[in-house]
């Protein structure tokens, strides 16, 4: 199958700048609200959530400054879609959809993406499965345009009843086999780069 979904982020920065919200804060109040909307943004990507940090954010920013709550939240949601081109809800409802569409149809790409786990952990240097497994899911989320939340899940799910085997047992024993003995030897030489370096004693 070839659903590809090309994913942008639309630039722009300077039209937020100037809209009718962006255009009446500070200098330092336009910074934190638009790192609170890449924040947001970056979460809606992860998980598809954003309504508790929205909160947990809006009181945060509103804290130091002389708005309250409601206002911080108002400002952050202007500034999403100035800057995104679509709203919070708009965003996560997209990507879910996506996902429900994936779920019916894409078995294929997820267990290339499961797959991919594995060999991340045998063919990297030194790479553990927790990272294996987000580096995979964050790929298949950008590209199908879904949570990488619900990229791991649908991993999980097909690698399970494709190959009979959970996914994490698998990788662990993957990361046993490949990552832990690297591992295990990086930490014993920073054990003994201290030691070395005593008994060498101080050159004259």
């Amino acid at each position: 199958m070839n659903n590809t979904v090309t994913q942008t982020k639309p630039e722009r920065a300077p039209d937020a700048r100037q809209s009718f919200t962006g255009a009446s804060l500070t200098e330092s109040q336009y910074d934190t609200a638009t790192n609170i909307v890449a924040i947001m943004h970056r979460n809606i990507e992860k998980n598809g959530t954003f309504r508790e940090p929205l909160t947990d954010f809006a009181h945060a920013f509103a804290r130091g400054e002389k708005f309250d709550a409601m206002r911080g939240e108002t400002i952050i949601r202007d500034l999403f879609k100035a800057i995104n081109g679509e709203t919070m809800n708009q965003l996560r409802t997209r990507r879910m959809d996506r996902e429900a569409t994936l779920r019916e149809t894409g078995s294929e790409q997820a267990l290339y993406h499961a797959n991919r786990v594995l060999s991340g952990i045998q063919d990297s240097p030194t790479m553990p499965f927790y990272q294996a497994y987000d580096q995979s899911a964050v790929a298949m989320a950008q590209r199908h345009g879904i949570t990488e939340t619900g990229a791991k899940s649908m991993m999980k799910e097909v690698f399970e009843a494709t190959e009979g085997r959970d996914l994490y047992e698998a990788g662990k024993e993957m990361e046993e086999q490949h990552h832990k003995p690297v591992r295990d030897a990086q930490r014993a030489a920073r054990k003994g780069e201290p030691r070395q370096m005593q008994r060498s004693g101080p050159q004259m």
